[in-house]
């Protein structure tokens, strides 16, 4: 009899089991900070701040992509991947290495766009709770994405040296 796993997989390593363990880690984090917020009698805002959703959403582009791909990251990515390249400038490209969950946490550690989801739940939460130096970390993360963005224009308006 052949599983679901075997039948949705086609015979490629897809670690299913390792995904179920991390949006289970994912659903408890969310969970663990609903409770704290409720002990310490935080409530949802009944509307969201405008500049909280734009300084919030370029902070979770800046940070996910740093714990993703920046070279000062790599240790923490490192139990899970093996390097390959450079893919930009101050950016790895990794492979991900392992079975199961092992492979799952790798897959999520080096995607930008599935990490921006728990970067993003950390920062709304951190409105919440401890919305001054949430706003702090995201105004950094911002400035730092306005500045990456002008190195880069930079860059592309040097003109060729060859």
């Amino acid at each position: 009899m052949t599983s679901v796993v075997d039948e949705y997989s086609h015979g490629e390593d897809r670690p299913l089991g390792g995904y179920v363990g991390t949006m289970s880690v994912y659903a408890g984090l969310v969970g663990l900070l609903t409770l704290f917020a409720r002990t310490r009698r935080r409530h949802l805002p009944s509307r969201l701040r405008w500049d909280d959703l734009v300084v919030g959403s370029v902070a979770t582009f800046r940070f996910a992509r740093l714990l993703a791909k920046d070279t000062v990251t790599s240790p923490i990515r490192a139990p899970f991947t093996r390097f390959k390249g450079t893919s930009g400038p101050s950016e790895l490209e990794e492979d991900v290495r392992g079975t199961g969950a092992r492979k799952a946490v790798g897959e999520l550690i080096t995607c930008p766009f599935c990490l921006a989801q728990w970067v993003a739940t950390l920062i709304a939460f951190g409105f919440l709770i401890a919305p001054r130096a949430t706003r702090v970390f995201s105004y950094v993360m911002t400035i730092v994405a306005g500045a990456d963005f002008l190195q880069l224009a930079y860059d592309a308006a040097e003109p060729d040296p060859g």
